[in-house]
């Protein structure tokens, strides 16, 4: 099994997704709630895996457009959907197929740390962006990163591996961990202006539901989560 090959586990990937404490109790409230009132906005969902934050916006009356580089994964989404957004199956290291100024908000979800660099992406965000538009995505935290990988300086980028263990399968993750600074380095001189960086704290529900995680959640750095619009 090739690294980071989500197609090879999607089903159960998305299973987990849908109800853990990480991404439902954590990430997607905290990433829809920069997303703030879309109703009516152009909405790229860049990385949209199997659909979960796709709905909710389209829920919330965004016209949504999907991309991701797993098919399975994407086939997922649009059982989910029901036609109800555009998706296309695009590699974020790549020129992306709109047009210039083809979306008022871009929102990219645990993707960004699987990208050795983000000049190309960002790059093309900002492309896509209309005047004014904004970019708001959740990362790795690299505090989370550099103990764990073990790396030699937290000042430099480097990519470490995990393994998973999802629907009776060892999947080995590859991930990028690149410091605070360059994070910021990067967003500005893709013409990002930096409006928001958010650590935030997990639903209180999380408390009862997942006792264990709830303790991690709320005294170690897990995700970093940045609101930046086009200059």
């Amino acid at each position: 099994m090739s690294e980071n090959d989500y197609d090879a586990f999607a089903a159960a990937y998305q299973a987990d997704n849908e109800n853990n404490a990480w991404n439902a109790y954590y990430e997607r409230p905290a990433i829809l709630s920069l997303a703030g009132d879309v109703a009516g906005f152009r909405v790229l969902d860049a990385g949209c895996g199997g659909g979960a934050h796709a709905a909710a916006l389209v829920d919330r009356g965004a016209v949504l457009t999907g991309v991701d580089a797993s098919a399975g994964l994407l086939e997922i989404a649009r059982r989910r959907l029901e036609g109800r957004a555009r998706l296309l199956l695009a590699d974020l290291n790549e020129r992306l197929p709109f047009e210039d100024g083809a979306f008022d908000l871009i929102v990219a979800s645990l993707v960004m740390h699987y990208l050795r660099d983000w000049s190309r992406p960002l790059s093309e965000f900002r492309r896509v962006l209309s005047d004014g538009g904004r970019l708001i995505f959740s990362t790795h935290h690299p505090f989370m990163d550099h103990d764990p990988a073990s790396g030699e300086s937290y000042f430099g980028t480097y990519n470490f591996s995990e393994t998973w263990h999802r629907g009776g399968k060892d999947i080995t993750m590859r991930f990028w961990h690149r410091p605070l600074h360059a994070m910021f380095d990067a967003l500005r001189s893709a013409g990002f202006r930096i409006d928001v960086v958010s650590e935030p704290q997990p639903d209180p529900k999380v408390s009862t539901l997942f006792p264990e995680a709830y303790k991690s959640l709320t005294t170690k750095p897990r995700f970093l989560f940045f609101s930046a619009v086009k200059v």
